[in-house]
């Protein structure tokens, strides 16, 4: 057996980089989390981000995260560096201290933080903090994530100034804005009997609906965005905030245990429950591609390419592969004018669909798509936001002139590490059920999935230009690896058991692509990719769209966020495609949907990856493992984001 390093290698000697960038797209590992308890309260702490994160009480989440956040007047996020890190624990009580330095020119902030729990099951996170720059910011303070599950639709009690109570509810579909604001404290019910009480301090808080932008909590944050912003920070500002988290009701502490870690996940698929695989398509890229770049992606076979009115070139690509067509089109002053000649210049191009939006609004007003209907009267014509579905949710448009309604979405505007994105799938669901409710019976088009977002529809000023030698900062180095394999799965498997008609990912080629450009990387060392290879999530797509016209079966994982799945059936065949979204060696255990005696196995890991990305073409001709059922369950091991493709095998 070849060693990890060995067995991961690189693709060519200009690529060579350390083995973890293709396991995340970092070349360096990232430290553990600190296993923390107060009390009967347990708690990770994650020394690279300063996030407190899953606060448990009996196996129960009562609070997501606890962080705190330095954003620009762009409202990017700086980049925390902790140091100096001391913690002091007993059995039932902790107390940890870090220093923190934000600095991204011309911000320079500095804070020390401290966390302490205690048997009695609270905790306390303080920071004080110091400008050392004078800087814009919009915000500077502590985020307070409460989870959905356990929390959406259940009723909670706020705590305003001058200590005015209020009874409300978590909101059950996604809020459009601020369900409570004003706040001081606010508690809910664990479980009978057990209350959490979360308290703040040194500013005025306010929660939003967090899914709005595919973040699966409720963000609880100052600064209150009635007020105005960006605002300027002299040098020597200090700030001071405090957010305390109080269990009632909870029993006494008990002797800690060892608690042994789950080594086996399960999987639930449910046959009978079953929604249509949606069209899946992929975005142009600007420029030509080449014969082999072509090829791969027509291997693909997906359902269109979404092209940008704006860019010409693109539409050249489309029409070179001779696929449908989804054109973004961008009204501005004239748009009858604008759509005749975009008529003019289409000819007899074959549409998937138009999305019709408009440069002076946010959500499209549905009389734009209506007035598209008259230049192109045999296509199907939508309207939605271009940029993040919260646009869509506070302005809704009429539907009835429309015959579809789309958004965009990605997981980073506002966390950025792996956990976080992994916790974020379930929120994509819940985009497509809370428009399912005001789409009047219309077919929702999410498009396009990206990593991160391809612009900043809020900024207040320009974004400055990367780095020599660095991406653009649509670009993620996760779209290479495994990771960005793994994490894409569990995408399709949300937003296809909640409905979607159609799913735009991604690019064909480039660091925003399904494969590189046989050009090769412009940036080696920040997107360490080969000239010429595929990226991983090209084959969990390819997966995919081999079941096109077949149906998605409801699945669910017993541990959502270490280990997801896929579900598909066509006809009398079934595939099974699970990912691990973990660093760790994971172990998977479930019922077959069916009376197959054989299956077949073919894994993307650490094992195969050479080949697979190298050579795509190979691997997925290569003879795929048989496993012969003893029993009704399929037992599999999954190397670190792994992603196994199963399927039944008929004689």
């Amino acid at each position: 057996m070849l060693s990890r390093r060995a067995a991961l290698g690189v693709l060519s000697s200009a690529s060579a980089q350390a083995w973890q960038s293709f396991y995340t797209g970092k070349d360096v590992a990232q430290d553990k989390p600190l296993e923390l308890r107060a009390g009967e309260l347990t708690m990770l702490f994650e020394p690279e981000l300063g996030f407190l994160r899953y606060l448990r009480y009996n196996g129960k989440e009562v609070i997501r995260g606890i962080y705190a956040a330095v954003r620009d007047e762009n409202w990017g996020t700086v980049t925390p560096r902790l140091s100096n890190l001391k913690l002091e624990s007993a059995a039932s009580s902790f107390r940890l201290t870090f220093d923190v330095a934000c600095s991204q020119a011309p911000i320079d902030f500095f804070w020390r933080g401290s966390i302490s729990g205690d048997a009695t099951g609270s905790v306390t996170f303080r920071m004080e903090g110091e400008a050392r720059s004078t800087f814009r910011r919009n915000r500077i303070g502590f985020c307070v994530l409460h989870p959905i599950e356990g929390c959406a639709g259940q009723p909670c009690t706020v705590v305003h100034s001058g200590n005015v109570r209020e009874t409300g509810k978590f909101p059950l579909a996604i809020s459009p804005h601020q369900p409570f604001k004003d706040l001081t404290a606010i508690s809910h019910t664990v479980e009978p009997g057990v209350k959490a009480d979360v308290l703040f301090e040194g500013e005025t808080f306010e929660m939003e609906d967090h899914r709005n932008w595919t973040d699966a909590n409720y963000k609880t944050y100052c600064t209150p965005l009635e007020k105005p912003y960006p605002v300027q920070v002299p040098q020597g500002a200090r700030i001071v905030q405090a957010v305390t988290v109080k269990l009632t009701g909870a029993a006494a502490p008990s002797i800690p245990r060892f608690r042994p870690r789950r080594l086996e996940h399960t999987l639930r698929i449910q046959p009978a429950a079953a929604n249509p695989v949606p069209g899946i398509g992929l975005g142009a890229t600007g420029d030509v591609l080449t014969w082999r770049e072509a090829n791969r992606i027509l291997a693909l076979k997906p359902a269109h390419l979404r092209v940008d009115s704006r860019r010409p070139e693109q539409l050249r690509q489309a029409l070179a592969l001779r696929l449908p067509i989804e054109l973004a089109v961008h009204l501005d002053a004239n748009p009858a004018e604008e759509l005749k000649a975009l008529r003019q210049t289409l000819g007899e191009a074959k549409f998937a669909r138009l999305l019709i939006y408009h440069a002076k609004e946010k959500s499209t007003n549905a009389k734009w798509a209506a007035l598209a209907k008259t230049y192109f009267p045999a296509a199907s014509v939508g309207a939605g936001a271009n940029a993040y579905f919260t646009e869509l949710n506070r302005e809704r448009p009429a539907t009835a002139p429309l015959d579809f309604l789309c958004y965009s979405i990605n997981p980073q505007v506002h966390a950025f590490d792996n956990a976080s994105l992994v916790e974020n799938l379930a929120a994509q669901a819940a985009t497509v059920e809370s428009a399912r409710l005001f789409a009047g019976g219309k077919p929702l088009a999410v498009t396009p999935v990206t990593f991160k977002p391809r612009f900043n529809p809020n900024a207040t000023s320009a974004e400055p230009a990367p780095p020599a030698g660095m991406p653009p900062s649509a670009v993620d180095p996760r779209q290479m690896s495994l990771f960005g394999a793994a994490w894409p799965l569990g995408r399709l498997n949300y937003l296809a058991e909640a409905g979607a008609a159609s799913i735009t990912y991604y690019e064909t080629a480039g660091a925003q692509g399904v494969l590189e450009r046989d050009a090769g990387t412009p940036w080696p060392k920040a997107f360490p990719s080969a000239a010429g290879q595929v990226f991983p999530l090209y084959h969990v797509i390819a997966d995919v769209l081999e079941f096109s016209g077949g149906s998605v079966l409801r699945s669910k994982s017993s541990s959502p966020l270490e280990l997801d799945c896929l579900v598909l059936r066509k006809a009398a065949q079934t595939r099974v495609i699970v990912a691990n979204m973990t660093a760790e060696t994971q172990a998977v255990r479930f019922a077959w949907p069916g009376a197959d005696a054989r299956i077949l196995v073919r894994k993307l890991d650490e094992h195969t990856l050479r080949k697979a990305v190298a050579t795509p073409e190979d691997y997925r001709r290569a003879k795929a493992t048989e496993i012969a059922l003893a029993s009704p369950n399929v037992e599999l091991s999954l190397a670190p984001y792994a992603v196994a493709t199963l399927e039944s095998w008929k004689v």
